[in-house]
C-alpha cells in the first residue's frame, strides 16, 4: 500500500481556510479547463509529514510502531495555515506559521523513520510544511493560458497575506492512499493509524 506521513488540522482551522478559499473561488465546479486550477477536496486537506510510497503489507505495523515511537519523542508544535504559494508553477499550496522549526522536527522524524524501517527515505527533507489546496490542470502541448502569470501563481498572490487560527499538531497520522479512486477521480486517503505526539 502507498502510505505517507501527515497532520491534519483541526475543524475550526479547515473552516476558516474555507472561508478564505472560497473568496477565491474554491470549490468551483464542473471540469477544469486547461490552465484552472482544479481544487482538492476539504476530506483531503493535510499537511504531508514524510511520503514512503509502496510499503509492503508486512512493514507496515513496523513501520507504524517506528512512526509512534519517534512522535512521542518531540513537542506538541503550535502552528498556523499561514500564506500560499506555488510549486513547479502548478501546485497551490498554503503554507504554515508559528512553531514551524517544531513542525519541520517532525517531519524529520518521520523521514527517519521510513528510514528505518524500509531503507530508503524521501530525497528531499520537507522544510516547507505545507498543505495543498489545487493544482493547475496542464495546457496541451505544456503551455500556459496566455495571461500575465497562470491561475495558480494569481490565486497565490490573493492568499499570501492569509493567516488563520493557531492549533496544536498533537496527533501524526499514518495515511494510505489509492489514486484515482476518490471523488472527482483524485486520491482515496484512510487513515491506517494515528499516534499522539509529545509529551516531551
Amino acid at each position: 500500500m502507498r502510505l505517507f506521513a501527515a497532520v491534519r488540522p483541526p475543524a475550526a482551522a479547515l473552516d476558516h481556510l474555507e472561508g478564505a478559499l472560497a473568496s477565491v473561488g474554491w470549490p468551483g465546479t464542473g471540469p477544469s479547463a486547461p490552465g484552472a486550477v482544479r481544487w482538492t477536496a476539504r476530506e483531503n486537506w493535510h499537511v504531508t509529514l514524510a511520503f514512503y510510497g509502496e510499503v509492503p503489507d508486512g512493514a507496515a505495523e513496523e513501520l507504524a510502531a517506528a512512526l509512534s515511537e519517534t512522535v512521542e519523542m518531540h513537542a506538541v508544535p503550535t502552528v498556523t495555515l499561514r500564506g500560499a504559494g506555488v510549486f513547479a508553477g502548478r501546485t497551490l499550496w498554503v503554507g504554515t506559521g508559528g512553531d514551524t522549526e517544531g513542525l519541520v522536527a517532525l517531519c524529520h522524524g518521520a523521514r527517519e523513520a521510513g528510514r528505518d524501517v524500509l531503507g530508503r527515505a524521501e530525497e528531499r527533507e520537507r522544510v516547507r510544511p505545507h498543505l495543498t489546496v489545487g493544482r493547475q490542470v496542464p495546457v496541451p502541448g505544456g503551455r500556459r493560458r496566455r495571461t500575465s502569470r497562470g491561475e495558480a501563481e494569481g490565486l497565490a498572490h490573493a492568499l499570501a497575506v492569509y493567516s488563520g487560527p493557531a492549533w496544536d499538531a498533537a496527533e501524526v497520522l499514518l495515511v494510505s492512499s489509492q489514486p484515482g479512486r476518490g471523488a472527482g477521480g483524485g486520491p482515496l486517503y484512510e487513515d491506517h493509524a494515528s499516534f499522539p505526539v509529545g509529551p516531551y
